[in-house]
Parts: C-alpha cells; structure tokens; sequence
C-alpha cells in the first residue's frame, strides 16, 4: 500500500493456524503489521468487525477492507480509487468498489449501482446486491449495466460499527465480548468466546440492508482467484500455455492448470484447457471453464445444507430445500430482473433468459409482489425486502390509484381505457392484504398502513356491498364470484393475526356468515367458482365450476379463523373441503389437476402450479395425524419442486411435461410460493417439536434439524 498515501501498517485477520505463514510473508514484504488469529472461521462480516472494533479502539481513520486472495496488478489505479472514494467515506457512506464487467462471470455477485450521489463525481447510490448468478442471469445483469461485486469496502470503523449494530446486534455483541488477548508484540488472538459469533458474510449482515452503501465504479483489471480458471490467467505459464506446481510430468498438453500438491503426481497426456489438482486422495478433473462449478457438483447436503430432491425424505430436507431455492435465487432474481427500476412497480412475468414480458400490468402484481417481500422480511430474509416492497407501493399509488380511491385494474397504456380503470373487489383484497403484511414485517415501510388500510376497508364496503349479502366482484354487481371474497376473508384475517380492531373481525365474520350460509354446499362439502345475484351456484358447463386449488385455500383460510377465535363450525368445514380438494390429487401424475366436474371426476387434466402450494399449505394444517401429515406435506413439496428452475423462476407446468423455454415465469405465482414456503417452514419446526419463534423472531432464525 506503498502508493496510498498517509497509510498506517494494515491489521491482518486470519486462522491461527496460519498466523505463522501470515507473518512470515509479512517480514519478506518488508511491512509491518498486527494480527488478529481467529480460533475458528466464521465468514467475513466476523473478521472485517473484528479489525473494525480493533481499529476503532484506536481511532476513527478511514478504513480499506481487502480480501487477501484479490488480485489487482496496477497498484497506482488502486490508489487513485482509493483516494477517490476516501471523501464519501469519510462523510460517512460505506463504498465499496465494482468492476465494470469483462465478461459474464457466473463466480462473482453483482452490484446494480445507482444514481451518483449529490456532489460526487464517480461514487453512485446501490440499488441492490446479486448473488452469484447462472449464466443466463449474468448476461443479463452484465447488458443491463452491473458491476462484478470487488467486496472490498472503504469505511469509518464507527459507521461500520454503528450499521452492524443496527442489523446485526447479536453479532457485535459476541465481538465485543471477544476482546483480542496479545501473544507477542505484533500478534493477538482473537478468544474462544469469537466461535459463538454467528457465521455470515459482511453482504448479508450489513451491506444488503444498511442505506449507507456505495459503489465506485472501476475499470482496473482485477479478480478473486475464486476459481482454478482465475488462477490459471494470473499465473506463470510455460510455452504451451500451461501453469503447473508440484510433480508432474506432461504431453501434448496445453493450457491447462495442473497443480501437486504434497504426496501427489500427475501425469497429464493431450489435454486441452483442463484443471487438475491433486490433493491427497482427492482429485479434481474439470474443463478450465467449469472448475468453479465444483461445488454445485459436490453433495448438497455438505457444502450448502440442501440437499438434492430425489433423496429427500423429511419436511425439514424439503423445507432447508425450498428455502434456499427462495432466499438464494427468487428473491434476488425477482427483484433485480422483476422489478421496473426505471419505471415503477414490478413486471407481469419474466422469460427464462429473464427478460421482463408485460401486457397489461395489473395492480394486483404490485400488491402481490409487496406481499412476497414483506413476508420475505418477517421470514428473515437478509435482502433488500424492505426497498422491495416500498417499491410497489408507491407503483401502487403512483400509477393505480383512482380518486375515489380504490385500485385501478391496470395501468394506462394497453389501449383499453374502460377496462383499465375499471375496479375490481380482487385488486382491493390484495392491496389490503399488502398492507398487512407490511404492517407485519415492519410497520416502518409504510407507517400509515394501518390507517390505509382501514380507509380501503370502509371504501371496499361502500362501493361493493350485495343487497344479498356480501360483495359482488365488480362496481355494477354484475359478477358474484367466491375467489375475491376469499382473499377478502384473507386480508381481514392477516389484520387479525396482528391485532387490529374490530373492524376487521366484523368483515370476516360477514364473509364467513356468508359463506356458511350460502357458498358452501354442504351436501358435497365444495365451494363453487361462480354464483348469481342471489349466491346460488351458476348452472353451466364450464369446465371450471370446481377448482381444487380453492378447495384447499378456503379450508386453509377457514382453518386460520378458527384459531383467531372464528365460529368452531369453521373447522368441518375446512375438513370438509380439504377432503374434496384431495379428490383432484392425480394418482398418475402426483400433481393437483385443475378443475373437478360435480361427481368429482377430472374436468381439466392439466396441472398448473398454483394449486400445488395451497395443496400444501392445506395438509401442513389440516392432516391430524402426524405421519399423515408428514407424509402428504413432502408430496405437495415434491409437486411444487416440478415447477421450479434453478435461475430462481419457475414454470406453470411441470418442467418434466414441458419445455423450460416455452413457459414465462408469472409474478403473480410469488404469492402462492412463498405461502407454501412458509407454510413448509411451520411443518419443519413442528417435525423437529422446536418451540415456535416469537414474533418478532424470524421463523428461518434458528436452524432446522
């Protein structure tokens, strides 16, 4: 760091075991240092707090966190970002440093950067993180204009402090208590008390949440050495193109890496940009190329705890499974690529190379989308879900809003001015229903939720009101449909769970009175689809008169009023129901078909996905016996997993009956997945008989057994 001017002699943190080594190449570098052993590896938001907290003690400098297996050859260039960023700095920001794209590298995150930020000429806002992608994925994120995330940061040590303690309290707490013990002059261990620090990245306990984050873009040629590939273009390489290390003996081979270590040979014949490395018993052999996909191509279950679908078994594998298909590639996938960050609100559906595909884009996306990040929130996904959902809300104000003040069906633009401004009871329930969930997360998103909320209630009544009891779906009361009265039951009962008032436990006592009395058939224990003005089932032949789907969402609802202090009589009936919909579970297919004829018989053969996530949420409640539950729990599982692709998007048919590009990712679906998720959650815990979290507790905070 020769070239930084004013700097101080760096603080090293690394394993104990290596404390020797680190020192050793210290004093060959001629620098001085400290260094920080830790006991055990806990990731890199433990060690950069640890120096952080070192520093700190000490005073309040600007500090560069750096990862020691970075390479950036042109130091001057380095300097110069450095010295570039080190105002917004020390203005407080926490800036961080992303390269322009060469390529689209599949072994890095992304950073979508922002506006510049007032006064700077070339440190920008971040709009949002991105896990490492697939490959589709970062091509996009590349011809979109982001960043390959350095993760090296420029800081005051008290504003990095100040951040973790607010989103990560637990965790400076244990650091605090980890007070380094001095071994000699220039080397401190870090105590026994550092292996209770919790193990997670400094993206994930701060830089995802914190509002300080910047980025500087940079054009220097750098790279983590996070592949054998990356190592191979750094390193000394012989006439053929080859870099090799240890005993080893080639022919006719050219570059290629090929490393020995201790205990090792290799004898490489005709290879062609091959990897291989030799370590003890274990060997890997990969095209260059491919070498980073070595963990994907390892056991699940031992690098990342999830474990491959065809040897699940349990709810709690299927649960550890979904979750980190959400947390790791939907939730990041969907709000990068899903979300209109120039526009507003979010986009009706993604193509699998995730291109945005928008008809008329309706406010119950919106609503929904919100919905998903909220409960993402409450969950205790780590991501930007708060920004999310303040997103579609204000799409939601900004472009659905009618000055009667109910939601508009779509926004402007199709073409079709009746029908975009017309107001449907759907779009209302799912806006309170968003609000709910917001209120529920985090009341901070939207501090008028509550209020918004009931104002939308007392509108929702006026304007929709049936002569004959409840709601009609339209304004003209035309159309009598049980879906929107469903979600309308939902809404009111998410405002219950978090204790709101009596205004609505009263619209859901009215929705359920109603339902009672006349959209239940009691002689089949089904609700219709579709009724007339005096809420007797329509007479037709449509093959949609039955949707098993509903089936299981009603009973699922029903089962929810119950335990809110609803009418007993609630809970046949959601038995009643969710014995009906199992009628439309395929023996032959394992999957929900989507519509039933009055004898129960399969109307409509084909299986969206849908369907499969309220078949799970249905059996997680409603199956009494254990066994039972468990067991129709992981088939419901197993249905969903057919629909989803590893990018993070997912089909509305199975993948094995289908083509992955014939289908388009639906945003409206996120709402069914994440119910069925949490809902997968909930069973986990109740497998394992752990204590369920409190609610100010996210329900993924403890590990699953």
């Amino acid at each position: 760091m020769a070239e930084v001017e004013g700097a101080e002699p760096p603080v090293v943190v690394t394993g104990k075991a290596h404390a020797a080594e680190a020192r050793r190449q210290l004093l060959e570098l001629g620098v001085d240092a400290t260094i920080l052993t830790e006991p055990v590896g806990r990731d890199s938001a433990p060690a950069l707090l640890a120096a952080s907290l070192w520093i700190a003690r000490r005073s309040d400098a600007i500090t560069l966190a750096v990862a020691s297996d970075h390479h950036i050859p042109d130091n001057a260039a380095f300097a110069e970002s450095i010295a570039a960023a080190t105002p917004r700095a020390r203005a407080g920001a926490i800036v961080t440093f992303g390269v322009r794209p060469t390529h689209a590298a599949t072994s890095f995150g992304y950073i979508r950067p922002g506006a510049l930020l007032p006064g700077d000429p070339a440190v920008r806002s971040v709009e949002a993180f991105i896990e490492k992608p697939l490959p589709e994925a970062a091509a996009a994120l590349v011809a979109s204009g982001c960043l390959w995330n350095s993760g090296n940061f420029l800081f005051r040590p008290a504003v990095m402090i100040d951040e973790a303690r607010a989103f990560a309290p637990a965790l400076v707490e244990a650091l605090e208590h980890a007070a380094p013990i001095e071994v000699s002059r220039d080397v401190f261990d870090l105590p026994a008390d550092f292996a209770s620090a919790e193990r997670v990245s400094i993206d994930v306990a701060v830089m995802e949440r914190t509002s300080r984050a910047a980025v500087l873009p940079i054009d220097y040629t750098w790279s983590d050495l996070g592949s054998w590939e990356a190592v191979w273009n750094v390193a000394q390489r012989d006439g053929d193109g080859n870099a090799v290390s240890g005993d080893a003996a080639l022919s006719e081979t050219q570059d290629s890496f090929i490393r020995a270590e201790e205990g090792a040979r290799v004898i490489a014949l005709g290879l062609r940009k091959i990897a291989v490395v030799a370590r003890g018993k274990e060997v890997l052999v990969s095209d260059l190329g491919s070498a980073s996909l070595l963990k994907a191509a390892l056991p699940a279950a031992a690098l990342e705890g999830v474990e491959d679908s065809i040897a699940l078994t349990s709810v709690g594998q299927w649960s550890r499974r979904l979750e980190a298909w959400l947390t790791r590639r939907a939730l990041p996938a969907w709000w990068c690529f899903g979300a209109d960050h120039e526009g507003g609100g979010f986009h009706e559906a993604l193509s699998p190379q995730f291109a945005p595909l928008d008809g008329p884009r309706r406010s119950r996306v919106q609503a929904r989308q919100v919905f998903v990040y909220a409960t993402a929130g409450k969950l205790g996904w780590q991501g930007p879900w708060r920004a999310a959902a303040r997103h579609g809300l204000e799409a939601l104000d900004d472009q659905f809003l009618r000055k009667d003040d109910l939601y508009r069906f779509a926004a402007p633009g199709s073409g079709n001015t009746a029908a975009e401004d017309s107001a449907l009871l759907y779009e209302q329930a799912f806006v309170l229903l968003a609000l709910a969930a917001v209120a529920e997360a985090d009341v901070a998103i939207e501090p008028r939720s509550a209020d918004r909320a009931a104002r939308l209630a007392v509108t929702v009544r006026n304007a929709f009101a049936h002569r004959a009891g409840g709601f009609s779906a339209d304004l003209g009361g035309t159309a009598f449909l049980s879906d929107p009265l469903m979600h309308l039951f939902e809404a009111s009962l998410a405002w219950l769970r978090i204790g709101a008032g009596d205004l609505w436990r009263d619209l859901a006592a009215e929705i359920f009175d109603l339902f009672s009395s006349r959209l239940f058939d009691r002689e089949g224990g089904r609700v219709y689809e579709a009724y007339d003005r005096d809420w007797r089932p329509l007479e037709t032949t449509s093959d949609d008169r039955i949707e098993p789907g509903h089936q299981f969402e009603w009973a699922w609802l029903l089962s929810q009023w119950v335990a809110l202090g609803g009418d007993i009589a609630a809970a046949g009936m959601a038995q009643r129901l969710y014995r009906t919909g199992k009628q439309g579970v395929s023996a032959a297919s394992g999957l929900v078909v989507d519509a039933l004829n009055d004898d129960l018989s399969v109307a409509r053969a084909s299986s969206r996905l849908w369907p499969q996530t309220e078949w799970l949420r249905a059996a997680a409640t409603l199956e009494a016996d254990p066994i039972a539950r468990d067991r129709e729990v992981c088939a419901a599982a197993a249905a969903i997993d057919r629909y989803l692709l590893p990018s993070g998007l997912w089909q509305d048919a199975p993948k094995d009956a289908v083509a992955e590009a014939d289908h388009l990712a639906s945003a409206s679906s996120f709402y069914h997945i994440i119910g069925a998720i949490e809902a997968l959650a909930v069973a986990a815990r109740d497998e394992a008989d752990l204590p369920a979290p409190s609610r100010s507790a996210p329900i993924w905070s403890r590990p699953f057994i």
